[in-house]
């Protein structure tokens, strides 16, 4: 048995779970509803309060999806119930952030701004015109607003300028020596 995927998940407090036919797990929460559509090979059921996945074969393949599709359900869970945030910082002179309606505009040094459209599902706070606090239901698509927004100018290693995640930490490079 995979050691992920044979752990059942408890449904929270105000959660409703239920699968479809067509083998889609649905979990509507306050925040939000989110679907996990599975595989044919992998399968899940709602017993005591806890949704159970469980997988037709052993192969190598398929025991790998079963811990994933567990991890998804989990993740859509915690996300429909609490949500998912990431951080943003923008380090440097006259870098900053300001969110007008359904749009992001940031200004990174180039010679022109940059506009970014604000996917459905997610929302965007700006703090301090330097601090991105990006929000949302699924884990996966935060992770991926928020990899987007640093990859308009990720950071350089020599003086660290650019947009990163406010846990990371930057491995920065000495600079030019003197010649003897």
């Amino acid at each position: 048995m995979s050691r992920v995927g044979k752990n059942p998940v408890t449904i929270a407090n105000g959660v409703q779970v239920s699968v479809t036919p067509s083998n889609e797990v649905v979990v509507k929460g306050p925040k939000s509803t989110l679907k996990v559509a599975m595989r044919p090979e992998i399968s899940a059921k709602i017993e005591n309060n806890q949704v159970v996945v469980t997988r037709k074969s052993d192969d190598s393949p398929v025991r790998a999806l079963h811990g994933l599709y567990r991890a998804l359900i989990q993740n859509a869970m915690t996300g429909v119930s609490q949500g998912f945030t990431r951080n943003l910082e923008l380090v440097g002179v006259g870098y900053r952030a300001a969110v007008s309606g359904k749009k992001l505009e940031l200004s990174l040094g180039y010679s022109h701004p940059i506009h970014f459209e604000i996917p459905e599902g997610i929302e965007i706070k700006v703090e301090k015109q330097t601090n991105i606090s990006v929000t949302g239901a699924s884990k996966e698509l935060v992770g991926q607003v928020a990899a987007k927004i640093r990859g308009f100018r990720p950071p350089e290693p020599y003086l660290g300028k650019g947009v990163k995640y406010s846990d990371e930490k930057l491995r920065r490079k000495e600079g030019k020596s003197a010649g003897k």
